[in-house]
């Protein structure tokens, strides 16, 4: 597995390059040799955070965790990833098309999950076109941390999301 490590309001020291590869070098029995992983830290007020994003053909394998110190930071994003690589294998190699992303020990490895996902709401509703900032207040009149909404401006289908502290993001489909 090949880190890509990145900080942002931090510096990237030796000793926390080797945290990172160590700890999550030990995810390196579920992936192929070649899979890159991409790690972000970041420092906010006393809050040190890390994203890890590994691309995986068709889906992104992603965690993200936060606390005091960015050593315990790397240790819970770790047992994150490990808990959903095996909740989620069955789905993850759906079909045999992203095997070459895994292991063969991974693949071997049977782990007892949940795979069963239930529904237990369908709600419809009518989209009418709106722009973003409309749709961010449409969703705060609701109390929702969501808001699904045909975009004026493009006209698809786009999400807008609270985040955590406070701002928005918006999620555009790309076909």
């Amino acid at each position: 597995m090949h880190f890509t490590i990145t900080g942002r309001n931090i510096e990237v020291t030796s000793g926390l390059r080797e945290a990172i590869e160590d700890k999550l070098g030990k995810l390196d029995r579920f992936f192929a040799p070649a899979t890159e992983a991409i790690v972000r830290l970041s420092v906010q007020k006393d809050m040190q955070k890390i994203e890890v994003t590994i691309p995986v053909k068709g889906h992104i394998i992603r965690a993200e965790e936060s606390s005091t110190d960015m050593y315990v930071s790397i240790d819970l994003v770790e047992e994150i990833l490990e808990r959903q690589l095996k909740k989620y294998k069955n789905k993850l190699i759906d079909k045999k098309q992203n095997i070459p992303s895994f292991s063969a020990a991974f693949m071997e490895e049977e782990f007892q999950a949940d795979d069963h996902v239930e529904i237990v709401k369908t709600k419809k509703f009518a989209v009418k076109p709106m722009d973003t900032e409309e749709a961010c207040v449409q969703m705060e009149l609701l109390g929702h941390s969501f808001y699904v909404f045909l975009n004026a401006e493009t006209e698809e289908v786009n999400v807008v999301y609270k985040r955590k502290g406070g701002s928005y993001g918006l999620i555009e489909p790309e076909f």
